[in-house]
């Protein structure tokens, strides 16, 4: 059984990322009815919670089914992030998460995210802090390095460890490397292979098929999966990698009318959530992703990225379902 603090997760939990604009209640939503064990927000900045920023505190917003549930918060300023994640820890999350490992411009190069991998002495002092301030488990997401000369991962796992944080998921590329290349996991089995950790170890990265998921579980040692960008318009990778995990035997693909209705739950929990039209303008980055690969599917995407009523969505999504009514995935 794998554990966070008191918190049971099961043999084998798969995680769903965090992931900006991705990972908001209604995408939530659909991946814990889909197999997701753990989940995390949207990361929040430290300096937005503490000055009361609305974008920052909305994303403070979790439902009772989405729990366990984990807010993930980020800055450069140890004092900062000692409030941010007390004001977080009011929200009512079982988890607090550190994100050490966001990769882009506007927040690596100020020295958060995974730009802290570059100060190993900070990163270890804010945890540290962010440990003392709140009760519930605090939990880090962090790089292998900033790139291939400074990949210290083994020693960075063990120092988090020792100042109390209880879990640890580790994207298997550098900063360097953005999302681009392969995964480097090796470096997740030499920190298992370390005696004196005895944290969950959670990899992160290309896991895109049960296939991968079971190679990689065998091959690297981890407690778990964080799975993100396979699951944007495709939640159903969670009870997919679950399946084949315990029987070996695929699940079959979700057909068209399993696509539809996972689709409309989205959009009912995104105007439920934002209001009618902020829900439906939210909803629009996911169309293309739930039916990718149909063909022909642009006249459709159009209508529905420029859609502004529920009542189009729906109709466009019945249309779908006529057009497209003989089509196997």
């Amino acid at each position: 059984m794998v554990k966070i603090g008191k918190l049971e997760l099961g043999e084998f939990p798969l995680l769903l990322a965090p992931m900006e604009d991705v990972s908001d209640p209604p995408f939530r939503a659909v991946c814990k009815q889909n197999g997701a064990d753990l989940m995390y927000t949207e990361f929040i900045s430290s300096e937005g919670l503490i000055r009361d920023a609305a974008k920052s505190v909305q994303k403070l917003d979790i439902y009772d089914y989405e729990k366990p549930i984990g807010i993930q918060i980020f800055g450069n300023e140890i004092q900062s992030m000692r409030e941010a994640a007390a004001i977080a820890e009011e929200a009512g999350p079982d988890i607090l998460d550190i994100n050490y490992g966001c990769p882009v411009n506007k927040v690596a190069c100020k020295g958060a995210g995974a730009g802290i991998l570059l100060d190993i002495d900070k990163m270890v002092s804010m945890t540290a802090e962010i440990v003392k301030a709140v009760k519930i488990p605090v939990t880090v997401k962090t790089r292998l390095g900033w790139d291939n000369d400074t990949i210290r991962i083994v020693e960075v796992a063990e120092r988090l460890q020792d100042v109390g944080i209880q879990a640890i998921s580790i994207h298997a590329r550098t900063r360097k490397q953005m999302y681009k290349g392969e995964a480097d996991w090796s470096y997740l089995n030499l920190v298992k292979e370390n005696p004196r950790l005895h944290i969950p170890v959670f990899g992160n990265g290309d896991i895109d098929s049960p296939e991968k998921a079971l190679e990689y579980k065998n091959k690297y040692n981890v407690d778990g999966m964080m799975i993100g960008r396979a699951s944007i318009g495709y939640p159903w990778i969670f009870n997919e990698i679950k399946h084949f995990l315990a029987t070996g035997e695929k699940l079959e693909a979700p057909d068209l009318e399993e696509r539809i209705a996972v689709t409309k739950k989205h959009l009912d929990f995104s105007v439920e959530w934002k209001g009618e039209k902020q829900g439906i303008l939210e909803m629009r980055r996911h169309y293309t992703n739930y039916f990718r690969g149909m063909p022909n599917f642009k006249t459709f995407r159009t209508e529905m990225v420029t859609a502004e009523s529920y009542e189009h969505v729906c109709q466009l999504l019945d249309q779908v379902s006529e057009v497209y009514a003989d089509y196997v995935f």
